[in-house]
């Protein structure tokens, strides 16, 4: 990393070539922003401050909602003062730490919804074993793994798109520094990094969806062996927001990430990128907790011992 390149910058256009009302779109974000903070948080507190959420599921997805408020927070800030100023400045190094930060949190939501899936797993196929099997130490070092194979993955690709020369046009049509932007913003030779782009990410996807899809696979078959309506019900209504969450996020990474360059459209991108960074990031609060009656109902007492009704 050149001393030209410490000093210098990179202006992001976000939205400025769009003939929108930015306004409006300022003021949804802001809304959104706001529902992704309260939504998480509130759903991180019924876990902490209700014992029958004390379970492995609500662990993970306790720590899936951590990773959503900080998973949002890396983007949404500057593209608010984006909106705001039509455009914003961001210096090299801030340029790349906003990437670094955003391939990670990315990462271990991924590796998040793959062992809440492996987690599904245990609890439906193997109820009788469950609990000795997701103990208090499997569940540390599941998660401690989520947290420490996204570091080296996300400094992986941040060092190499860093690594590349940059002209003087350094302006990004995008609303943060994602790596292909900034790929085709390059006019040095990206061969080599697109392609570890594609390899390693590929590996990586391609891993967790065998591991999801196999879950499921076997979750279908112990569902559909079950003898009484009321338990295949249950069982499918645990799996089926994790189920939602999950198609939502890697639908979105694989459109963005893994297509031929060719197909590249910086519009599209941009608007396909809000739904994972975000729409998603609010949308997996609600999913969960609309959708689970144990949450709810933790919910609702949360809420009368804070506001009684007298």
């Amino acid at each position: 990393m050149d001393r030209y390149n410490l000093t210098s910058h990179f202006v992001l256009l976000c939205f400025s070539d769009l003939h929108h009302n930015h306004a409006a779109l300022f003021s949804t974000i802001l809304v959104i922003y706001t529902l992704t903070w309260i939504a998480n948080l509130l759903l991180i507190s019924s876990i902490k401050l209700s014992p029958q959420l004390h379970t492995p599921m609500y662990f993970f997805l306790g720590n899936l909602s951590v990773v959503d408020i900080f998973f949002s927070t890396v983007t949404i800030p500057k593209l608010l003062s984006c909106i705001l100023y039509g455009r914003a400045s961001i210096s090299f190094l801030g340029c790349f730490l906003q990437m670094f930060f955003f391939l990670f949190l990315g990462s271990i939501e991924s590796l998040l919804l793959s062992v809440m899936a492996f987690d599904r797993y245990l609890a439906i196929c193997f109820p009788l074993h469950y609990t000795l099997s997701m103990n208090d130490k499997v569940m540390f070092i599941l998660i401690s793994s989520c947290w420490f194979v996204g570091a080296p993955h996300s400094l992986l690709h941040t060092y190499n798109v860093s690594q590349l020369s940059y002209c003087e046009d350094r302006l990004i049509p995008h609303f943060f520094c994602d790596m292909t932007p900034l790929i085709k913003l390059s006019c040095s030779s990206t061969t080599f990094v697109e392609l570890v782009i594609y390899i390693e990410g590929s590996i990586i996807v391609i891993i967790q969806f065998l591991c999801v899809l196999i879950s499921y696979v076997l979750i279908g078959r112990a569902i559909v062996k079950m003898k009484t309506r009321s338990s295949r019900s249950k069982a499918f209504s645990s799996c089926s927001s994790h189920l939602m969450v999950i198609c939502l996020f890697y639908g979105t990474i694989i459109f963005i990430y893994f297509r031929p360059p060719s197909n590249y459209s910086s519009q599209y991108d941009r608007i396909v990128s809000m739904a994972y960074t975000i729409i998603t990031p609010m949308l997996n609060a609600f999913i969960y907790s609309l959708r689970n009656q144990d949450v709810k109902q933790a919910l609702k007492k949360i809420i009368i011992q804070c506001f009684p009704i007298y």
